[in-house]
């Protein structure tokens, strides 16, 4: 898993409350088990019409919120059926972290598991970065983990919170697999002593 510490990127808003995973990801694109190729239909039925063309006003078809980040949204971001595919297609556009006042808890938990960073903040907070994020081509923030900090592109600056657990896991690029790695060596020992002792198994 990439390695999350500091992101500088553009801020893309999308203020809407109850995004689902079904809009993040369409159901017709689970088939694979591929986390690569998803990008293209992040948002699918939002961003392009029936025939396929490119709706011109959804943000991500907008000049330079093609290259977002960073996505500002609203509460309860990601409810709905439990698709793991969600949080891919995010990855795979580009978008690594997620601003949102409230998150479904699976969701939220996908998250981390794919290095993407969701924060939490009042909706006060999430205004501004909504107006931050209506810059077009100036709508750069940088989200500094390690310091839990949000830096608008005019100086201010946001505090957020995260469990430690988990930003460590983000900070070195922990998935569940790199976690239990982290012991391969007393792993390797165990099954040495076990074959040692049990050879029959």
């Amino acid at each position: 898993m990439q390695k999350f510490t500091t992101l500088t990127g553009i801020a893309a808003a999308l203020p809407m409350p109850n995004v689902d995973t079904d809009m993040i990801i369409p159901k017709q694109f689970l088939k694979t088990i591929q986390r690569t190729g998803l990008g293209k239909h992040l948002f699918d039925e939002m961003r392009y019409s029936q025939d396929g063309k490119e709706l011109p006003d959804f943000v991500l078809n907008k000049g330079p919120y093609r290259k977002a980040e960073i996505l500002i949204s609203g509460a309860n971001f990601g409810c709905g059926s439990s698709r793991e595919h969600a949080p891919w297609a995010l990855l795979d556009f580009g978008i690594r972290c997620v601003i949102a006042p409230s998150f479904a808890d699976i969701f939220h938990g996908n998250c981390f598991k794919n290095g993407i960073l969701p924060i939490v903040l009042p909706q006060e907070e999430i205004d501004k970065l909504l107006d931050d994020a209506s810059r077009g081509a100036n709508a750069t923030i940088t989200v500094d983990l390690e310091k839990q900090e949000i830096r608008g592109p005019d100086g201010g600056v946001i505090r957020f919170d995260i469990d430690p657990f988990r930003k460590q896991c983000l900070i070195n690029g922990w998935d569940d697999i790199g976690l239990t790695l982290r012991n391969e060596k007393d792993i390797d020992t165990f099954e040495e002593r076990r074959r040692m002792a049990q050879p029959w198994l």
